[in-house]
């Protein structure tokens, strides 16, 4: 917490470094206004109080270039002098933060500057707190644009799955080979258009149990979802293969495709 005091008076110097000398502060000292500013040029100051009347310099233009160089900087006046229309004008321009009198209360003068550097502290708190909530809508809005592109992706992917998916639908349907898609409870969950003129009959095939259309013969491929049988259906034969649909340990049911035997007799 650095303090710094300015009077040309060395007297009043040394009697605030005395009165304030057990607060724990970091006291610099200046003479006037210009060496007040060189000062502030070589160290950062939390508080500064000054006097008005000065040669040179008056304590209200030292504050407003000090404002210029630390604008966070909490600036009070103490003087014996009141020019009450430039104080009045540099509290409203938010130079001055309090302006204090001589000769002065030790106790209030502690006490205010005291306040001062509470008040410092809080808006140092801000700024911090401030620099956080920026620094964390920053990532937040990082994680936003991230997120959009994770989601513009899964929606590609999406898009590019359905229309694979349609593609393949479209291609089952119109393959010349026979196809029966047959889920894990025995139910027809697919009929392309060969299968249906396979069995016109039975169609709409879908939804139907399959022990009660198929042959007999189909039963051991149904129940071992692999294997092979011979059938004929009108004046053709086909062979009749049955696959294993899903992952090793997880059935999706069976697929069976029947290829018409142009060697039989």
């Amino acid at each position: 917490r650095t303090l710094l005091l300015v009077d040309d008076e060395d007297n009043i110097l040394s009697s605030l470094r005395r009165l304030l000398r057990r607060e724990g502060y970091t006291i610099l000292t200046a003479n006037g206004g210009k060496a007040g500013l060189e000062v502030l040029a070589a160290h950062p100051v939390d508080v500064i109080v000054s006097d008005q009347r000065m040669p040179g310099m008056t304590g209200v233009e030292f504050l407003r270039k000090a404002k210029d160089m630390y604008p966070d900087s909490v600036r009070m006046v103490l003087s014996g002098y009141t020019d009450l229309q430039s104080v009045t004008d540099a509290i409203n321009e938010g130079a001055i933060y309090k302006f204090l009198t001589k000769p002065w209360d030790d106790a209030m003068l502690r006490a205010n500057i005291e306040e001062a550097f509470r008040r410092k502290a809080l808006s140092d708190e801000n700024q911090r707190l401030g620099s956080e909530l920026q620094h964390a809508n920053q990532e937040l809005e990082r994680m936003n644009e991230r997120l959009k592109c994770v989601l513009a992706d899964q929606d590609r992917r999406l898009r590019m799955d359905e229309a694979a998916l349609s593609l393949t639908q479209e291609a089952l349907a119109v393959m010349p080979v026979p196809l029966l898609g047959i889920d894990p409870g025995g139910m027809i969950a697919l009929a392309n258009r060969a299968a249906e003129g396979l069995f016109a009959e039975c169609i709409p095939l879908i939804g139907l149990d399959a022990n009660e259309i198929l042959p007999a013969e189909f039963t051991p491929l149904l129940d071992a979802s692999r294997g092979c049988v011979e059938i004929t259906c009108g004046d053709r034969r086909f062979r009749v293969e049955a696959h294993p649909l899903g992952e090793k340990n997880s059935s999706r049911g069976t697929l069976l495709s029947f290829t018409c035997r142009t060697d039989a007799s």
